[in-house]
């Protein structure tokens, strides 16, 4: 009989990182037990009513069975995803589209269509934390390549991208608009990374999770528009943020290239299918989307003038305006963001209230970057950041590992 010491874990169980977002939790589930409020900027949990007819979707389910969905997508929700790409100025037949349980699901499936275990995917840093998490559960290396806070988290020139890729490459994952930073890729940056797909035979990966909540520029951007590689192109995309349905589960991959298709279909076979009830309560909001998300965004945007007004404030710190999504990627005068998180929750109250924030360090791969960064997700209202900031900035007065300005 094999006991607990005789036996053991994966090598893929061992090195999978814990997730920035929620490694914290035991210590702010201690904190509430004392009695602390605690504001939650550290998760991209919308606090906003998802719409009204998803709601009325799911609830108005009559029958007593609730079966299978077919595995590439109940075909009224892949004709809706189907038009809403139209929309967005993107056509796809609907054999090209499969609809997935959320975006992770069409990311893991992206990453086994596209990679052997081994092979390497190229990824820009900081970047979406589960990101990691996939690629070790693919067995697929993520190559980082390091963006500059100081003009925004966007793209570093051409020759520093391709200085990475190696006979192993297999892709490029970027997410635009991105998580942890806002950053919005103009298509003047899509265009390069797609040159160097292009000369270096590479897929792309784009994760456009966020597409709608931008501020300032287009909110019908993709990579799928940018000709010279959109049939090497997978688009991921999920319903999640942009209708405040995180639960809901209803994601897609939409792809052009015959083989990933092949290799998707038998995957998502494999699983059997997506949420049966979701996938029919969306169609609506995929028909007519930006009747919600336009509202969305304009919200999104008062939150974000919010935070990186009071960011701008703080003596110390380091703040680029966000372009989209709803995170703002902030440099503060600290030792560790690590240790300043856990400070927080276990150290330091104000009226009785606390906040809870992402280190930085764990959205990035590369050992030392972003130890004195956090991420915010500006998902509360409005008088709630104002209080968070307030936090902030007397928390950062006498944390005792503060760093000279």
């Amino acid at each position: 009989m094999l006991t607990g010491n005789k036996v053991s874990a994966s090598v893929r169980a061992r090195d999978a990182l814990p997730s920035p977002i929620r490694k914290l939790t035991p210590l702010a589930d201690r904190a509430l037990a004392d009695g602390v409020s605690i504001l939650h900027l550290n998760i991209g949990q919308p606090d906003l009513a998802a719409p009204d007819a998803l709601i009325e979707g799911i609830q108005q389910y009559e029958s007593r069975i609730l079966p299978y969905a077919p595995s590439q997508g109940v075909a009224g929700t892949v004709r809706a995803w189907q038009r809403y790409y139209q929309q967005v100025g993107v056509h796809y037949d609907v054999s090209q589209i499969l609809v997935t349980s959320g975006g992770s699901e069409a990311l893991l499936f992206a990453l086994m269509a596209v990679a052997d275990p081994g092979d390497e995917v190229i990824c820009f840093e900081p970047t979406y934390a589960n990101y990691f998490g996939f690629a070790v559960m693919t067995s697929v290396r993520i190559v980082p390549v390091p963006l500059d806070p100081g003009n925004g988290y966007h793209l570093p020139p051409a020759e520093e991208i391709e200085r990475r890729i190696t006979p192993r490459t297999r892709a490029i994952l970027f997410c635009s608009p991105g998580n942890p930073t806002g950053a919005v890729f103009s298509y003047d940056e899509l265009n390069v990374i797609s040159d160097i797909a292009a000369r270096h035979n590479l897929f792309v990966i784009s994760d456009e999770t966020y597409r709608e909540i931008v501020f300032e520029g287009p909110r019908d951007m993709s990579m799928a528009k940018v000709e010279p590689t959109a049939d090497q192109t997978i688009i991921v995309d999920s319903v999640s943020k942009r209708f405040s349905a995180t639960g809901a589960r209803i994601g897609c991959l939409a792809t052009r290239h015959q083989g990933v298709l092949d290799g998707i279909h038998r995957f998502a076979q494999a699983r059997l299918s997506a949420p049966t009830v979701e996938q029919r309560a969306v169609i609506p909001l995929l028909e007519e989307p930006r009747a919600y998300t336009d509202p969305l965004a304009e919200i999104y945007r008062s939150r974000r003038d919010v935070v990186y007004s009071e960011l701008e404030r703080i003596p110390g710190a380091f703040v680029r305006k966000p372009e989209g999504a709803f995170y703002i990627f902030a440099v503060l005068p600290i030792d560790d963001g690590d240790r300043f998180a856990s400070w927080l929750l276990t150290d330091f109250r104000l009226d009785g209230e606390t906040l809870m924030i992402s280190p930085g360090d764990g959205f990035y791969l590369t050992p030392g970057l972003g130890t004195s960064e956090v991420r915010f997700a500006y998902v509360l209202e409005d008088n709630a950041l104002r209080r968070g900031m307030r936090i902030l900035r007397e928390a950062l007065a006498v944390y005792p590992g503060r760093t000279e300005e």
